[in-house]
């Protein structure tokens, strides 16, 4: 197990609970709403972070550079305001945030930078005669209500380029489609957009003036279905944008010419220099003389070779060479084109085959092929990562092989740019928390420890190419906050981490690195780490995430203290499969919280079930927390974490046990069961055979369970040495006839002062009613006294076969009693 310094999440349900608590203390803040939801870059903006819990607002965690928040101030109990200086070289676009709070984390929002003056929409303005007059190069904050139509009106010259683009379904806020069209004063309808690839589900519009004068922007939601939370920004005037950049991808660190597609202005070409690192979701910013657009191209950065198509190469004989590894990178330029790439390969060599389109926002539908030159497709693939295709082939000879890809629907245009990544496969490893989905309830995906106290994470681990163990590590922590972090198991993709904060740590947040490795020294493996958070659902399938944002690091913070902290009483036994247990969980309250306190485990062990709906009760300092392992489970020694949840002043407030060890274990015993029949109203012996596997001390009981209605027996104890046991089974004239076979022994041993809870075998009792008696038989006489005979050694009990047998003989000899005499 490796400890670091200064990272996770608010684990565990939130208690409905209600008490009286001394007013510092730590409480999950909820961040709802972000107003305005957005500024121009190069100013101060004045915002209000409304919500739940956010009064005593300390800092607000920005995941992107160009962003500080200053002046924070209460407003009330459940919003701040602060403000926002935006540097004029900040990035453009989306800003990932969070609020810490002196008591908590807030949960995934956001900002949106703009290069633009801003100003706010005017109502009325749903008449196209009446539109609301604004400037050419700026940014309209609006909102689209029900069967609302905000018309805009700006003034351009011949020739001039018009761009309208709306924010709206990327701020992340509710379901909100836009649909934007730029027309003239006559209402001719000059360009319009509702979902456009480059945007996901927003809306973008341009065009070149066709005349001096006066042109109007319309905005709606495009079912005209808007309502309050359809809140957008509207981005206008003579910037350029691009529906695209070739190539799409280059190599860090790289100088690149790219030409940008896709402007009504025409092409134009600029040379960057990329980055030197390879950053997930980074992008090219579009700019001109005009001004710059309001987000960046997506562009894919990786360490490959990049080659770019010679047309023409539609078809084998004139594909593009290339030597692999490589990333391939094309345009399928018009309707039924079709490009190929040719390299030469060995037999065995294995190669993973990606498209990259969609996921760079090219409307693009791609196939892709993988063939011998001259023969029939050997691999090919639709749609692997949404619709952009995937596979891997190991090649099956010596020779040239041919990659060629087209548009499902054989569409084409200019801006069908694609990346084919052709790599060789190698270890990575992708480390996540388990999705953010508030509207679903889940916890908030961060990390709040208040002072002196713990609380846990899970960390999640998706190993590719590789297998074994891996050590994850979190690095720049708050000051005074640590982590303890066991090893993610070879047959797990989940395992939890423990925060602590010392007594003494100051309030105080960061935005940490995670990072994993394989345990293994001569496995190097490349790790990401990703955090994602939905915030729009698909309201008929909750499943279904619509828009998302994901971040590349976990925020941790040290918090004011909480009033009580939960401690693990270390088990001194097994669990042994097909057992169970008691957890005990003891609280230590300050000494007026009295709130009830559930406790549960975030994450357990593999064939390992807890149970759920555990409080420790209000007043009181312990509950117990049943555990089973089933027949399976992974025999192995694990670290698991306990979380309390209980009502704060203002809210929830939730922190974690230390990391307790919990050892799963084989069976100390097994048991043998003999099948038992007996008559409603009789007793039977059932017996049983005990295999010892461990030694162990002392006595156990052993109870058998399952016995049907009015069947009752005693329980019995057993020794190391004992090698069988017969139970005496007691039946009633109302037992319920029939096959009863649910039969177990629950087996105690007691160890080191602690059960463990065995729950072994599967047991059958036939329950039969009783014969007839004869019609009209004689009553039989009475039976004379006999002298009382010495006691004999009870009879070995008999099998179910030979009951059967001795049965039927019976039978038989009582129906040739009764028959007539000839």
């Amino acid at each position: 197990m490796r400890r670091a310094r200064p990272a996770s999440s608010l684990l565990a349900t939130l208690a409905t609970l209600l008490t009286l608590a001394p007013a510092a203390l730590a409480s999950t803040p909820s961040l709802g709403a972000v107003r305005p939801m957005g500024g121009q870059r190069g100013t101060e903006v004045e915002v209000v972070f409304s919500g739940a819990r956010l009064g005593d607002a300390q800092e607000v965690l920005f995941y992107q550079p160009g962003i500080e928040a200053s002046e924070i101030a209460k407003v009330d109990d459940n919003s701040f305001k602060a403000r926002l200086k935006i540097a004029a070289d900040s990035p453009l676009g989306f800003h990932d945030l969070r609020v810490r709070t002196a008591t908590g984390v807030s949960e995934l929002r956001g900002f949106s930078v703009g290069a633009m003056p801003e100003v706010q929409e005017a109502e009325p303005n749903n008449d196209f005669d009446a539109p609301q007059a604004i400037a050419m190069n700026s940014v309209v904050n609006g909102v689209a209500e029900n069967e609302d139509i905000d018309y805009f009106v700006v003034e351009a010259k011949k020739g001039e380029r018009i761009t309208a683009e709306v924010e709206g379904w990327r701020l992340g806020i509710t379901l909100f489609d836009p649909h934007v069209a730029i027309l003239d004063t006559k209402r001719f309808e000059l360009a319009s957009s509702d979902d456009a690839a480059l945007l996901w589900q927003d809306a973008f519009a341009s065009i070149l003036a066709p005349e001096d004068g006066k042109y109007v922007i319309a905005v709606r939601e495009s079912a005209y279905a808007g309502n309050g939370s359809c809140l957008y920004r509207l981005h206008v005037g003579d910037f350029p944008r691009a529906t695209g950049v070739f190539p799409p991808g280059g190599r860090p660190g790289q100088s690149i010419a790219v030409r940008w597609i896709g402007d009504p202005a025409g092409e134009a070409t600029s040379d960057v220099v990329l980055p030197a690192d390879a950053r997930s979701g980074w992008g090219l910013q579009r700019q001109d003389e005009r001004g710059l657009s309001p987000y960046p191209n997506a562009f894919r950065l990786a360490d490959l070779e990049n080659v770019v198509e010679a047309e023409p190469n539609d078809d084998q004989n004139a594909a593009t060479p290339f030597t692999a590894p490589a990333a391939l990178n094309g345009v399928l330029a018009k309707n039924g084109d079709v490009d190929h790439f040719v390299f030469t390969g060995r037999k065995g060599q294995v190669f993973d085959f990606k498209v990259y389109g969609r996921q760079l926002r090219s409307p693009i539908d791609s196939v892709l092929y993988l063939s011998k030159k001259g023969g029939g497709a050997i691999a090919s693939s639709d749609d692997a990562a949404g619709p952009d295709s995937a596979f891997r082939q190991a090649l099956p000879e010596d020779g040239e092989y041919v990659v060629w890809i087209a548009d499902q629907l054989k569409k084409g245009g200019e801006d069908y740019v694609y990346r084919i990544e052709v790599t060789a496969p190698e270890p990575k490893l992708a480390i996540s928390t388990p999705a953010e989905q508030m509207m679903l309830g889940t916890p908030i995906m961060a990390v709040a420890v208040p002072k002196g106290n713990r609380q846990a994470i899970l960390l999640q681990g998706s190993r590719a190419d590789f297998g074994g163990e891996v050590q994850f590590d979190v690095a720049g922590l708050p000051p005074g906050v640590e982590v303890e972090i066991p090893p993610l198991a070879a047959s797990q993709a989940l395992v939890p981490i423990l925060f602590t904060a010392k007594p003494d740590a100051a309030p105080a947040g960061a935005l940490a690195t995670v990072t994993g490795k394989s345990v293994d020294p001569n496995v190097a493996v490349k790790s990401e780490f990703g955090a994602l958070s939905s915030f729009v659902l698909l309201p008929s399938n909750a499943g279904v995430i619509l828009w998302s944002r994901t971040v590349d690091r976990l925020a941790v913070a040290a918090t004011e203290e909480a009033p009580f902290s939960i401690e693990v009483v270390q088990p001194k036994v097994p669990l042994v499969r097909s057992g169970q247990m008691g957890l005990k969980v003891k609280a230590t309250r300050k000494p007026d919280f009295k709130a009830a306190i559930a406790v549960s485990l975030p994450w357990n062990p593999p064939g390992v079930g807890s149970g759920g709906g555990v409080a420790i009760p209000e007043g009181q300092d312990e509950a117990v927390i049943p555990v089973n392992a089933d027949g399976n489970a992974e025999l192995r020694t694990w670290k698991i974490v306990v979380n309390g949840t209980a009502a704060g002043p203002t809210g929830p407030i939730t922190v974690s046990s230390q990391l307790a060890d919990l050892t799963v274990a084989a069976p100390y015993l097994g048991l043998g069961f003999q099948a038992a029949s007996v008559e409603q109203g009789q007793e039977t012996d059932m017996a049983v055979t005990v295999a010892k596997n461990v030694d162990f001390p002392g006595e156990a009981t052993v109870t058998l369970i399952g016995l049907p209605n009015k069947a009752t027996t005693d329980a019995k104890t057993i020794t190391k040495d004992t090698t069988d046991l017969i139970f005496r089974i007691k039946t009633d004239a109302a037992s319920p006839v029939g096959k009863h076979a649910a039969l177990f022994c629950q087996v105690v041993v007691t160890q080191d002062g602690e059960p463990i809870t065995h729950n072994i075998g599967s047991g059958t009792l036939q329950i039969d009613a009783p014969l007839p008696p004869k019609a009209d038989a004689p009553a039989p006489a009475p039976a004379a006294a006999e002298a009382p005979k010495p006691a004999e050694a009870p009879a070995k009990p008999l099998s179910r076969l030979e009951k059967l047998r001795l049965e039927a003989k019976q039978k038989q000899q009582q129906a040739a009693a009764e028959a007539p005499a000839p």
